[in-house]
C-alpha cells in the first residue's frame, strides 16, 4: 500500500536549500552590468516640490542619473481600482511616482538615485535637496477621529450589520459593559525588506520580486508601462516574509523598472529598513466600541460593535473589524457600523488577519469584562452563547467546533487550577493571570489553475506560480499530489514562484493552499482517468475491464490485479501524460456568491495564556501559552504548526509591544527602525503549544479551511485578559506597556 503523506509532518521540500543559503530571493541575481537604486523621501506630509538640487549627488563616484519628476520618463497612471478588476487590488496607492510635482504623505517617494553600487546610491540620495511649497495637510488620527464618515459595504466585506434595537437592549440589560478600545498604526518588519530587481530587454521585461501576487503585480506593470503582459516575467520563487505588506505594487518596484527603463540598465532596488515604514502600508490605527447586554444568566441581549479606522487620500484597503462580531455570538439584536477617516498619510494596507486581528481584541475583551460583571467563568459565557446559525443572516455553519476546541484547550493549559479572584496568583513578586479569547477568520478561495505531468518513469511534476512566502506551500502541494495519484513523496517536483507558470492565487486571506488544491486534485483526478483510458485499450494490461482503481504503489490497481504508471505509458509508448486544471474568474466570483448565500465557513479557535506582571515596574511576561484550533484538515503537521505559532508571536507583539508612532505635526513616522520599533523577540515569547482538531470541512478541498491568519486572532485579547486577571486592571488601549499598570 501507498504511504498517507497529507497529515504527517513532513519536512519542508525547500528546507535545505534554506538552511544552507541556496535558496535565492529577489535581491540576490546577478546580472552583467547591474546598477543599484535608492529613493529620496519627501519630507513633508502634503504640498508641491518647488525646486531639486541634485548636483551634489550627480558628483559622487559611480552615480549614473538621478530621475525626478522633471527628467524621468512617464508611466500612464494607475487605473481605477474596481472589484471586476481584481488586478487593481494590487494598487498600493494611486500617485503616479515621478509624473507629478505633489506630496502627498510624508515619506513619498519623489526621486530616484542610480548608482553603480547600492552604498553609493544611497549615500547619494542623502545628499538631494528639495524644497517645498507646503499645504495644510491633516495627519492626526486620534484628532479627525470624530470627523469620520460610514464605511461603504462593497462584494468583499459589509461594513454594517443590524439586527433587532440594539442600543434599546443595551439600556435595558440586567448587565452590561460598554467599552472604548483603541488600537495603534503598525508597520510591516518582515525579515526581507521589499526588493526588486528589473531588467529590460527591448520591450520585455524580466522583473524578481518578493511578491504575494505575482499575477496581479504583472498585470499592473503591464497597465503602467504599457507593454503586453506577456512580455514581462515575473519571478518570485521565495519571498522572506509577507504578511499582506507584499501583496500590492508599492513605488520601489515602479521605480525600480522605471529606472532599469531610463538607464538602459538592470536595476536594483532594495528598500532600507526605514524605506519600508515611509513608502510601505501598515495596518491601520482603529479606535472600537464594544457594548454588551446580558440578563443575569449570562446570555446575550445586545451586541454592539463599532469601528473607526483609516485610509490615506491617495488610497488604502479597508479592514473587517466587526467581522468577527457578525458570527461569533448568539444575540438578539445586534448593530455593528464601520467608519472611515482619511488622512494625509500613506495608504494603509493589510497586515495578517486584517480586521480580524485588532476586531478580535476588542470584541473578545469585552466579553471577558461582562464575564467579571457578571461573576461568570469566561469560557462558560462564551458557550452559553455560542449561536447554531450564523446569528445575522441565519446561514449555516459548515464547520464550527468552538466548543470542541474550549474543551480541549481548558484541559490542555489547566485552567481549572485558575482562582478566580483578579490578583490572587501569584510567583514571588509577579502577579499571575490567565486569560482566554476566541480565534476566528473567514475561509476564502481564490482562482487557481495548475497542470500535472505524468512521466513514463513515474516523476510526477506539478506546476503552478504559487508564492513561498515561508509557509511550505510546494510541500503541501507536493503531499496532495503524491497521495492523489499512489506516488511516493519523492517523486514529486512542484514548480512555483514564476509567471509563466499556469495562474496561482495570491497568497492572502488564508486561501492560497486551498485553492490550489482543489485545481492539483481536479487534474490528477484527469491524469488517473487517462492513465485508465491507456490502459484499457491495452490489449496486455491487467486493468482491462477495471471500472474504479485505487491509486498505489505508483499506479493504478483493483481487486488484486494493476500495474504502474511507467507500465502503462510504456505499452502506449507515450513519455508522458498531462492534465490541465483550474477555474476562471467568472466562475469563480459566480461559485462564491452561491456559497456565501448558502453557508459561513470559517477557522476559529481558542487561546489560552498564562501572564506574569511585575507588582512595581508592571512589566508584563508571557509565560504560557496553549492555542486550540479547527482549522478543517490539517495537510502538514509541521508546517502548520509554525504558521500558528507565528500568528501567535505576532499577535504578542500586537498585545505587549508594536505601535507606529506617527508625529502629529508632521506626519513622520518617528521610530522608523528594529531599534524603535519593537517586535517580539526569543525573550518575549514562552514555549507556545499548539494543537488542531483535524476534523474536514466538508465544503473545502480534502477538507482544509485556511490557516495562515487565525493564528493571531484573540491573541490581544487573551493578553490582556490574562493582564486583568493578574492585577484587576483593564487595558483598553494598545499596545499593553508597563505605563498603563502603574499607579497614576
Amino acid at each position: 500500500m501507498s504511504e498517507k503523506y497529507v497529515g504527517r509532518p513532513v519536512d519542508r521540500l525547500d528546507g535545505a536549500i534554506k538552511t544552507v543559503g541556496e535558496a535565492r530571493y529577489a535581491g540576490d541575481h546577478r546580472y552583467p552590468d547591474l546598477a543599484h537604486a535608492a529613493l529620496v523621501h519627501a519630507t513633508i506630509p502634503r504640498g508641491r516640490i518647488t525646486a531639486v538640487e541634485d548636483a551634489a549627488a550627480r558628483t559622487v563616484p559611480g552615480v549614473i542619473d538621478v530621475l525626478t519628476h522633471e527628467n524621468a520618463p512617464a508611466m500612464k497612471p494607475p487605473p481605477k481600482v474596481t472589484l471586476l478588476n481584481l488586478s487593481t487590488l494590487a494598487i498600493g496607492t494611486s500617485v503616479n511616482h515621478l509624473a507629478t510635482d505633489e506630496v502627498h504623505w510624508n515619506g513619498q517617494p519623489i526621486a530616484v538615485v542610480v548608482a553603480e553600487s547600492q552604498e553609493a546610491a544611497r549615500h547619494a540620495a542623502s545628499l538631494v535637496r528639495v524644497t517645498y511649497e507646503e499645504k495644510p495637510a491633516v495627519v492626526d488620527f486620534a484628532a479627525e477621529e470624530p470627523n469620520a464618515v460610514p464605511q461603504k459595504s462593497n462584494a468583499l466585506q459589509s461594513a454594517r450589520a443590524d439586527k433587532g434595537d440594539a442600543e434599546k437592549a443595551l439600556a435595558d440589560a440586567e448587565v452590561s459593559v460598554d467599552l472604548r478600545f483603541t488600537t495603534p498604526q503598525h508597520s510591516h518588519n518582515a525579515l526581507e525588506p521589499h526588493t526588486t530587481t528589473a531588467v529590460w530587454d527591448g520591450d520585455r521585461l524580466t522583473v524578481h520580486e518578493g511578491t504575494q501576487s505575482m499575477a496581479w503585480t504583472r498585470r499592473h506593470l503591464a497597465q503602467r508601462f504599457g507593454v503586453p503582459e506577456r512580455n514581462i516575467r515575473m519571478l518570485s520563487p521565495f519571498v522572506g516574509g509577507g504578511f499582506g505588506g507584499k501583496g500590492q505594487v508599492w513605488a520601489g518596484t515602479l521605480l525600480a523598472v522605471l529606472a532599469a527603463r531610463a538607464t538602459g540598465r538592470p536595476v536594483r532596488l532594495a528598500l532600507t529598513r526605514a524605506g519600508v515604514y515611509h513608502a510601505v502600508g501598515g495596518r491601520t490605527p482603529s479606535t472600537q466600541r464594544v457594548a454588551l447586554g446580558a440578563d443575569r444568566d449570562g446570555r446575550l441581549t445586545a451586541l454592539i460593535h463599532t469601528s473607526v479606522a483609516r485610509t490615506g487620500r491617495v488610497g488604502g484597503h479597508l479592514e473587517q473589524i466587526t467581522a468577527a462580531s457578525r458570527h461569533l455570538y448568539d444575540s438578539p439584536n445586534i448593530h455593528l457600523r464601520q467608519s472611515l477617516v482619511q488622512l494625509d498619510l500613506i495608504a494603509n494596507t493589510s497586515m495578517r488577519a486584517p480586521g480580524e486581528s485588532i476586531g478580535t481584541f476588542a470584541l473578545e475583551s469585552a466579553v471577558d469584562e461582562l464575564a467579571w460583571e457578571l461573576g461568570m467563568d469566561p469560557i462558560e459565557l462564551r458557550m452559553r452563547n455560542e449561536p447554531e446559525r450564523d446569528p445575522i443572516e441565519g446561514r449555516r455553519f459548515t464547520h464550527r467546533m468552538l466548543r470542541e476546541v474550549y474543551a480541549v484547550g481548558a484541559e490542555r493549559f489547566g485552567w481549572s487550577e485558575r482562582d478566580p479572584r483578579p490578583g490572587s496568583m501569584r510567583d514571588g513578586k509577579w502577579l499571575v493571570g490567565m486569560g482566554v479569547a476566541t480565534a476566528y477568520h473567514p475561509s476564502l478561495q481564490m482562482p487557481a489553475s495548475v497542470t500535472v505531468r505524468l512521466d513514463a518513469d513515474g516523476g510526477v511534476v506539478v506546476r503552478c506560480a504559487l508564492h513561498e512566502i515561508g509557509v511550505g506551500a510546494a510541500t503541501a502541494q507536493a503531499q496532495i499530489a503524491a497521495d492523489e495519484l499512489g506516488v511516493p513523496l519523492e517523486s514529486v517536483r512542484v514548480e512555483i514562484g514564476d509567471s509563466d507558470l499556469p495562474e496561482g492565487p495570491m497568497a492572502g486571506g488564508s486561501a492560497q493552499t486551498a485553492s490550489a488544491a482543489s485545481a492539483v486534485l481536479e487534474a490528477c483526478r484527469k491524469l488517473r482517468r487517462s492513465a485508465l483510458d491507456l490502459a484499457r485499450r491495452s490489449a496486455g494490461s491487467p486493468l482491462r475491464g477495471a471500472t474504479d482503481p485505487r491509486a498505489r504503489d505508483g499506479g493504478l490497481y483493483q481487486d488484486g490485479r494493476g500495474e504502474t504508471y511507467a507500465e502503462i505509458l510504456a505499452r502506449a509508448g507515450r513519455d508522458h501524460l498531462e492534465a490541465r486544471a483550474g477555474v476562471g474568474m467568472l466562475r469563480f466570483l459566480a461559485r462564491t456568491v452561491r456559497e456565501q448565500r448558502r453557508w459561513m465557513k470559517a477557522a476559529s479557535g481558542a487561546q489560552f495564556c498564562e501572564v506574569r506582571v511585575d507588582q512595581d515596574t508592571g512589566e508584563v511576561r508571557v509565560s504560557r501559552w496553549v492555542g486550540v484550533f479547527d482549522i478543517g484538515r490539517v495537510i502538514n503537521e509541521k508546517t502548520v504548526a509554525s504558521q500558528l505559532r507565528g500568528g501567535i508571536v505576532m499577535g504578542i507583539g500586537l498585545a505587549l509591544t508594536e505601535e507606529t508612532l506617527v508625529d502629529r505635526r508632521t506626519g513622520r513616522v518617528v521610530n522608523a527602525s528594529l531599534a524603535d520599533y519593537h517586535v517580539p523577540v526569543h525573550a518575549d515569547v514562552p514555549r507556545i503549544d499548539v494543537h488542531c482538531l483535524d476534523d474536514p470541512d466538508p465544503t473545502m478541498p480534502l477538507g482544509l479551511v485556511g490557516v495562515g491568519e487565525v493564528g493571531i486572532t484573540g491573541v490581544g485579547a487573551a493578553v490582556a485578559n490574562a493582564v486583568r486577571h493578574a492585577t484587576g486592571r483593564r487595558v483598553q488601549d494598545l499596545p499593553i506597556t508597563l505605563d498603563k499598570l502603574l499607579p497614576h
